[in-house]
């Protein structure tokens, strides 16, 4: 069974000043909250999301990245999708130095997976 995917709403994602420009910060940010949909069979996927980058100009704020990262509870979505989509839509809000997402979602069928990209500003 297919289910149907969702559009998972990038506008949310609300950004601020980084105050410190010029000098190089990492922020990491997790959650072990995700949830996201398997688009065969519908049942959920949980998973552990590690985001970590280092601005230039902008930095996310956390409430609208929390419902961000919330909004893809009834999203089907593969696994490899989830990193990629999440790590385009806050470099395209940010454009930061650097930046990387993994997750590392939960067991089901008795396989783990590990999905992990990243992006780096050219010089």
């Amino acid at each position: 069974m297919k289910i149907k995917t969702c559009e998972v709403d990038s506008k949310i994602l609300v950004v601020m000043p980084y105050e410190y420009k010029g000098k190089d910060t990492d922020v990491i940010i997790e959650t072990e909250e995700f949830t996201c949909l398997c688009p065969w069979s519908g049942q959920p996927d949980y998973a552990h999301v590690k985001i970590s980058y280092i601005p230039a100009k902008l930095c996310v704020e956390l409430k609208s990245l929390k419902l961000y990262l919330q909004s893809y509870r009834n999203t089907g979505i593969v696994h490899e999708s989830v990193v990629n989509r999440i790590l385009n839509d806050l470099v395209k809000k940010l454009s930061p130095k650097r930046m990387s997402v993994e997750a590392i979602f939960n067991l089901r069928g008795g396989i783990k997976t590990t999905v992990k990209t990243q992006y780096e500003k050219a010089n």
